[in-house]
């Protein structure tokens, strides 16, 4: 703590003055009392710098006495790094470079920077002030506005449903590995056990081969496309989603090393994940570099990048341009899934979350379109290698960083080298993304139900228990029809319908005002007026176009030419509301419990806990026109 002289304010509204800093150890004896008072905020003004808040709570009882203190991250750099390994997942290797090349290359930039400042960064920051400010995970964050407490039951439960396919292909990436651990790659030629008749030589494939029936990207018979479909996945062996069989060995021991390292990571809070992600966070930008390097020397990559950055304005007359630019910012940075509120909980009260928002969205745009000069690079030298245009080859998704990518590497002189540098890249991308998803779910529950905090290590492992049991759906032989439809509906809509809910509870109910004040307390100046107007009417808007677009564009499921049966559409959008739900459930559940008429109950559920007692006074701030209109 700064400062020379602090006041502490409990919750009885007492003001008592206590001694500096170097003999404020002496309030802490709280315990040696018979205290019946369960909980007490401690509210530590600075007298220079503004007000200093702490949401610790002293949890004082006869029969445990014990202080409860909040941990904080070891270090600045361990935040930053946590926060920036979270945003920067594969999604930033194999989505955006294809989506910028698809939608008018360095048009589609036009877009996307749009929407980063209207909506990426204004969220971003809202979530870190939001979770450092109150010191809570995603559910009891919502003291602010209790009625809203369901959305932060929403994001948990849609980020342990990411969990449960999202390890999946973290093992394949691990996988993947172990298999480059060869002289010679598994998957460059077509003389192997799980190799079909069908196999063709990549020499042997060019423009003339292909004809007009399909891409090189999209052909099936290639060894690459072999070694992913026939040997990692077996989907050869499945019928369909309706034909799952057993889990593949081979990937439920990846499965369990991924679990491993997570659980390992995470079962002593952010002193351990803090230090983790160093290796985690830093490892793919050394490999890109080296990978961009490597790529660029290759015959035809100018021809990549040149078609990576082509311009075509007129590709922005397409309303598809627009939503994916929408949608690839949203999902690229990451808010929503309760993560950077609960990374946010462990800063220090004073800390400048404005400008870590800033650093690290603009670091997750700046790698997204960096790692598009690395990955079109190779995609030229594939292009000339089989004498094809850039569009026979580009790609997106697990089709470019598990078959096209891993056999541009194969013909590379030291391609061991490579395949295992590249797949260590995936593996650090997803660990560190996975973390944050599980860390999402540990704080928000913890922070909610105190004997969970108290046993953290046990709940730790029985959340990665819990996301490895149901993987084990996604590596069996049908397996990818399962993730495919989990990657659909888990987050999709339903993240979107989070966010939007969270934002109208923040910037309406709880207000914006009020808000730039409690950033105001904590870091000395307020947000600008550009910040509150996104966070009153410019990100919802965005958000509420988004919904709708997501529900319209939904069209049926599909796996390349499989065509998923009506009825796991019906699951699929059963999974999203079973997370959507928990927001009007949750509400009609408080408004219930809460005491006094209708209306009173209605007060106390958007008015935050601390000022309860203005209620019972008759003076509700949200009843006033001048809350709602204020910015």
């Amino acid at each position: 703590m700064k400062g020379g002289g602090t006041h502490l304010t409990c919750s009885t509204k007492m003001n008592i003055q206590v001694l500096p800093e170097h003999k404020l150890s002496s309030v802490a004896p709280l315990k040696q009392f018979n205290v019946e008072k369960k909980e007490v905020e401690l509210i530590l003004v600075k007298e220079q710098n503004g007000v200093q808040y702490t949401n610790s709570s002293v949890v004082a009882s006869p029969s445990s006495g014990e202080d409860v203190v909040r941990e904080t991250w070891g270090k600045k750099m361990d935040f930053l790094l946590s926060v920036i390994g979270f945003a920067v997942d594969l999604a930033n290797v194999w989505r955006f470079p294809y989506l910028c090349y698809k939608n008018g290359g360095g048009a589609f930039l036009i877009p996307y920077v749009l929407f980063l400042f209207i909506a990426g960064m204004p969220l971003f920051y809202m979530e870190l002030a939001l979770g450092q400010y109150n010191r809570e995970g995603a559910a009891t964050v919502w003291k602010i506005c209790p009625i809203f407490k369901g959305v932060g039951y929403t994001v948990i439960i849609i980020a342990l449903y990411v969990g449960f396919y999202y390890n999946v292909i973290i093992a394949w990436s691990l996988y993947y590995l172990f298999a480059s651990l060869t002289s010679e790659l598994p998957w460059l030629n077509c003389d192997n056990p799980w190799n079909s008749p069908n196999c063709t030589e990549p020499q042997h494939i060019n423009g003339t081969f292909l004809g007009n029936r399909t891409s090189y990207a999209k052909y099936k018979n290639t060894p690459a496309a072999e070694f992913y479909e026939r040997r990692v996945l077996h989907i050869h062996e499945s019928k369909g989603i309706n034909d799952l069989g057993l889990p593949r060995w081979e990937l439920t021991l990846c499965l369990i090393l991924v679990v491993f390292i997570l659980c390992f990571s995470l079962w002593k809070g952010v002193k351990s994940s803090g230090k983790v992600v160093y290796v985690t966070a830093t490892m793919p930008y050394i490999v890109l570099l080296v990978l961009l390097i490597r790529g660029i020397t290759l015959p035809g990559a100018m021809n990549g990048i040149r078609a990576y950055l082509h311009i075509d304005l007129k590709k922005l007359n397409n309303p598809q341009v627009w939503i994916d630019a929408a949608t690839q910012i949203f999902f690229s940075l990451g808010a929503g899934f309760g993560v950077l509120i609960a990374f946010a909980s462990y800063n220090k009260f004073d800390n400048n979350c404005y400008r870590d928002a800033i650093l690290t969205s603009s670091i997750n745009c700046i790698t997204s379109f960096f790692s598009g000069f690395a990955v079109f690079s190779v995609l030229g030298y594939m292009a000339h290698q089989h004498h094809v245009n850039i569009k026979d080859v580009a790609t997106e998704g697990a089709g470019l960083v598990f078959i096209i990518y891993p056999e541009a590497i194969s013909t590379l002189p030291g391609s061991t080298f490579f395949a295992i540098v590249f797949f260590i890249m995936l593996l650090t991308l997803g660990i560190d993304s996975s973390m944050g998803g599980m860390e999402a779910v540990i704080t928000g529950l913890s922070d909610d139900f105190k004997i969970l905090k108290r046993n953290r290590k046990l709940f730790t492992f029985a959340v990665a228990f819990g996301t490895f049991l149901i993987a084990l759906l996604c590596i069996t032989n049908g397996g990818i029809f399962v993730l495919t439809l989990l990657d659909r509906y888990a987050a999709g809509t339903s993240i979107l319908f989070g966010v939007l809910i969270e934002a109208i509870g923040v910037s309406w109910f709880y207000g914006v005002d009020r808000f730039s004040e409690d950033i105001e307390r904590m870091m000395g100046f307020k947000p600008g007026i550009y910040w509150r107007l996104c966070w009153k009417f410019v990100s919802p808007a965005f958000l509420l176009l988004a919904v709708i677009a997501s529900i319209v564009t939904s069209g049926d499921l599909r796996y390349d030419d499989y065509i998923f049966p009506r009825w796991s559409n019906m699951v699929g959008w059963s999974i999203a509301l079973s997370s959507m739900l928990f927001v009007p459930i949750y509400a009609i559940y408080k408004l219930l419990i809460l005491p006094g008429t209708f209306k009173e109950r209605i007060a106390y559920g958007i008015t935050p806990e601390h000022e309860h007692h203005l209620v019972k006074e008759g003076n509700v701030r949200q009843f006033k026109l001048r809350h709602w209109l204020s910015i």
